[in-house]
């Protein structure tokens, strides 16, 4: 835990440090998007790594905590941060509803379940015109204010959705080496075994499932009011399957392999803008490389790289002494 709060530490002194080198707004908008995919990513991290449920539909709730916000802003003129509080009860409770009997099932049959849910929903976005405003989406959604300051440009933005990031981030870390992290990690290597010693399997279960549906719902209301813009297509299955990508790249049993993976895939696109037809393939085939050779993820080889480096610094100063 004390490594996991001292990476947390340099990772804060980095994101406040780093405007003082960056200057482009293109670089800020890929930073905000990196932590804006990284609260979805870390919530979906706790649900499958470390509780072990399959959730294929998540950028559902993503849309849920964006279209929240649009909603309540533009229809009823709620405050923008109000709305986004209303948002994050309002999605986790449509999660706690919905997954009292999807996360009855197990494996394959909760993955279709959890993809069910989230075509549903995206239906719901596209065909509710008057409410969502269809595939067209809805504009003029208001910027975030606070303390007279208007987060309307980019290096503001970035500093805001990094400052979130890094609170939700330390829940994570929190609840992960809590005895509710290792009641989750028990149900995840075998229910049955985790229900013999006293663990209430399906509550558990049940509350990392909505908490992580919060943590899109955040993600989704900060992503409404950067772009002030929303539609459906960021919601819908690809999208989903993207963040799945993203916790098993990183490493699905590691907090710090959710903001791994998340940039990998977020930046990637931006190096790649000749192959854009070709994404997804690039998407499966580097899935397929870190399934194969390192199952562990990127936090699994950045493991194996420091006990290398961490061996031969010991083999050195043996051989000086």
């Amino acid at each position: 835990m004390k490594r996991d709060w001292s990476l947390w530490a340099g990772l804060a002194v980095l994101i406040f440090l780093l405007p003082l080198f960056v200057k482009s707004p293109y670089y800020f908008s890929v930073l905000i998007f990196i932590a804006i995919y990284g609260m979805i990513v870390l919530g979906l991290t706790m649900l499958m790594g470390y509780a072990g449920q399959i959730s294929l539909g998540h950028a559902a709730f993503f849309g849920l905590g964006a279209y929240f916000s649009s909603i309540l802003t533009l229809y009823l003129h709620l405050n923008p941060w109000l709305a986004m509080a209303a948002g994050l009860v309002g999605t986790i409770v449509i999660a706690f509803l919905l997954g009292i009997p999807t996360l009855k099932l197990h494996g394959h049959y909760l993955a279709m379940a959890t993809l069910g849910l989230g075509i549903v929903l995206q239906i719901i976005f596209k065909e509710e015109v008057k409410l969502t405003g269809g595939p067209t989406g809805l504009t003029g959604i208001p910027y975030l204010k606070a303390f007279g300051i208007s987060f309307s440009n980019d290096r503001a933005y970035y500093l805001l959705c990094w400052i979130f990031m890094l609170v939700l981030l330390g829940l994570s870390i929190n609840l992960v080496h809590s005895r509710t992290g290792r009641a989750l990690r028990a149900i995840s290597q075998n229910q049955v075994a985790a229900g013999t010693l006293g663990i209430s399997v399906n509550w558990l279960k049940l509350m990392v499932f909505a908490l992580s549906a919060g943590y899109a719902s955040i993600a989704g209301s900060l992503y409404a009011h950067y772009l002030a813009f929303v539609n459906p297509s960021p919601f819908g299955f690809m999208v989903s399957v993207k963040l799945v990508a993203m916790v098993v790249i990183g490493g699905s049993a590691s907090l710090w392999g959710a903001l791994l993976g998340t940039a990998l895939l977020v930046s990637l696109p931006e190096f790649l803008t000749r192959l854009q037809d070709y994404e997804m393939v690039i998407y499966g085939a580097i899935l397929i490389l870190v399934m194969v050779f390192a199952p562990r993820g990127l936090t699994g080889i950045a493991a194996k790289i420091f006990d290398l480096l961490r061996g031969r610094t010991r083999g050195e100063n043996a051989q000086a002494a």
